[in-house]
């Protein structure tokens, strides 16, 4: 696999994070079984294609709590079926509720999309 199709892989998953970007869909997008796309992405990126997901939505949830005003309610939904489990996972991974978030922006280190070079 090549790194142009690992680079289609992470601009399809940026394209999709709202719209729960599977293992399967990706594979289907790109040609190759998902097994190989998992390991290739694991590989290439450095973590797991679904850790991956995961750490992006909370990232992007980030930005939206620090430089929007919509509701937190709002967000989680774009991010996850239910409120608690975006509160808890949010919590879980920063330390901070989505509400202390937005009242107190603290320096939380978001995880970054990545980007390959040839």
């Amino acid at each position: 696999m090549s790194v142009k199709t690992i680079r289609t892989m992470l601009d399809w998953v940026e394209d999709n994070l709202e719209n729960e970007p599977s293992l399967s869909l990706m594979a289907d997008y790109v040609g190759y079984s998902e097994y190989y796309c998992s390991t290739k992405f694991h590989e290439y990126v450095g973590v797991p294609f679904k850790e991956y997901v995961f750490k992006r939505k909370l990232s992007c949830a980030v930005n939206e709590l620090i430089n929007t005003d919509h509701r937190i309610i709002e967000i989680a939904m774009q991010c996850f079926s239910s409120h608690e489990a975006f509160a808890r996972s949010f919590k879980r991974l920063y330390g901070y509720s989505p509400c202390q978030c937005r009242k107190q922006r603290p320096d939380i280190s978001v995880f970054e999309r990545a980007y390959l070079e040839e």
